[in-house]
């Protein structure tokens, strides 16, 4: 069985609880590993704006994963997430290896704390 490595990202409705997202985020982690793949890591980015209106939402609960599985551990995760009404939208993208932190907000401040605070100038 060929395990390949995919990027999935889930937006869940606005009006679900951080609680119901990690439920989801958490089902759709044993569908993945009863396919026989696993998660190797889940996020919660929070709750944040859309760019346009999706079935009358104006924000959305981020969920990214990142999952190390066969094709068809995939196929199901989407076909569940097609069914579930609490989904605005998903999307998963084979990779060849994981990015470091897929919030690319949050790697770039770690970025900047290690480079240390520039220094000021003085005005005369």
């Amino acid at each position: 069985m060929f395990m390949a490595l995919y990027e999935h990202l889930l937006i869940a409705r606005q009006d679900i609880s951080a609680q119901q997202v990690d439920a989801l985020a958490t089902h759709l982690k044993t569908i993945v590993e009863g396919e026989g793949g696993k998660v190797e890591k889940q996020e919660y980015w929070g709750l944040r704006g859309l760019a346009y209106r999706i079935k009358k939402n104006r924000k959305g609960h981020y969920v990214p994963l990142n999952v190390n599985a066969p094709a068809r551990a995939i196929q199901e995760l989407e076909r569940q997430l097609r069914i579930n009404e609490d989904v605005l939208r998903y999307m998963s993208v084979k990779v060849d290896k994981f990015e470091q932190s897929a919030n690319k907000n949050k790697r770039e401040r770690e970025e900047n704390k290690t480079e240390g605070a520039p220094a000021e100038e003085t005005v005369q």
